[in-house]
């Protein structure tokens, strides 16, 4: 199967296999990327270009032919249950967004943005992030004095930037304390409410509506509630902007690995999912899809990790650092072979009038 990948087993390229350990073929047919990202973890394999592997991996479709009986219980629950109650959201929360802010500063741009940059005219990160916010403000067309909502905020720089640059207030919610902490004591001088909160919480009105890189987190058992909050906290004739990895297929599930060590209780919804979702409450104006610059941040992020891992090192300790090298080239891969994708949605509650401005 690697050799379909042109991959090679103790090969000489940057992207080819080198066992350290026995026993990764059987971990990896066993549980499929969940053993695989486990072995690569403790040492017993290596490759050093591993955001190439993947790219080439996923390409061939290698991962498509394993058939890993042993996580078919992490399929039956990610398909018949709800794993995102209330209670469950919050673990995420305490499990990933909250490492640390030390942490994540090291990694992210000045402004701690942690979604896709967009990097249509950007030269670095910075540059692809400040693109990104204010990519979403003018398909909001916010104006001064709208109030805005941010349903799942991070640290806050989407609220920062349309504060700063478009005269509006903004209230965000957040299931990360560190994040709340952080963004309340950073923006001081704006217009800015930051809350500890479950988005089902929220009950008022809004002008405009954004979440940014949250929907991962909501799962398909909640999607049409969270739509029907939405609609319910927009004033008439406001606009929504959804931004979201995708999948390209209905019929899938999370990822084993991703599951248990990054984001857990998360899954990517699919174009017919969200679809389904927002279905008699919303008109769809735009979808944009630039999943490609996934690619760019997330080995831009890469970069900073690795720069700044000595700082962490004592800390974390070595699975770690393999563990979250894992994760971000993995993920590089996978946008490169265009397995996944980047949508935003700008929806509209009564529909806009005219043509809606492609914005870009």
């Amino acid at each position: 199967m690697l050799a379909k990948a042109d991959i090679q087993i103790g090969g000489s390229r940057p992207w080819d296999m080198r066992f350290n350990a026995p026993g990764v073929p059987e971990a990896a047919l066993a549980h499929g990327n969940l053993g695989l990202g486990e072995t690569y973890m403790d040492g017993a394999w290596d490759a050093d270009e591993l955001d190439q592997f993947f790219y080439k991996l996923i390409s061939a479709k290698i991962p498509r032919h394993i058939k890993p009986l042993k996580i078919l219980p992490h399929i039956i629950k990610a398909r018949y249950l709800n794993r995102q109650t209330k209670k469950r959201a919050w673990d995420v929360g305490e499990a990933h967004y909250d490492l640390g802010n030390d942490f994540y500063g090291a990694m992210l741009d000045s402004r701690m943005t942690y979604t896709c940059g967009y990097w249509k005219d950007a030269r670095d990160l910075e540059e692809a992030q400040v693109a990104k916010l204010d990519l979403i403000c003018r398909k909001l067309q916010l104006q001064p004095g709208m109030r805005l909502l941010d349903i799942g905020c991070g640290w806050g720089s989407l609220m920062a930037h349309a504060a700063e640059h478009y005269g509006v207030d903004a209230v965000g919610v957040t299931i990360s304390r560190e994040q709340a902490d952080w963004a309340t004591a950073y923006y001081p001088h704006l217009s800015l409410d930051f809350r500890l909160m479950d988005y089902r919480d929220i009950n008022e009105k809004f002008d405009r509506i954004a979440s940014v890189g949250m929907f991962e987190h909501v799962g398909p058992k909640n999607y049409r509630t969270f739509m029907r909050i939405a609609h319910r906290c927009l004033n008439p004739g406001g606009l929504f902007l959804l931004h979201t990895i995708g999948r390209n297929r209905r019929r899938s599930f999370p990822d084993p690995w991703i599951d248990k060590y990054i984001f857990p209780n998360g899954e990517v919804p699919s174009v017919g999912m969200i679809g389904d979702s927002v279905d008699n409450l919303f008109v769809v104006e735009d979808v944009h899809n630039f999943g490609a610059d996934y690619e760019k941040t997330l080995i831009a992020w890469h970069d900073n990790f690795e720069k700044a891992w000595p700082r962490f090192e004592d800390e974390l300790g070595y699975r770690f650092y393999r563990m979250w090298r894992y994760y971000l080239l993995s993920c590089a891969g996978a946008f490169r072979a265009r397995d996944i994708q980047l949508w935003q949605w700008v929806l509209s509650k009564d529909g806009v009038q005219g043509v809606y401005p492609r914005i870009v």
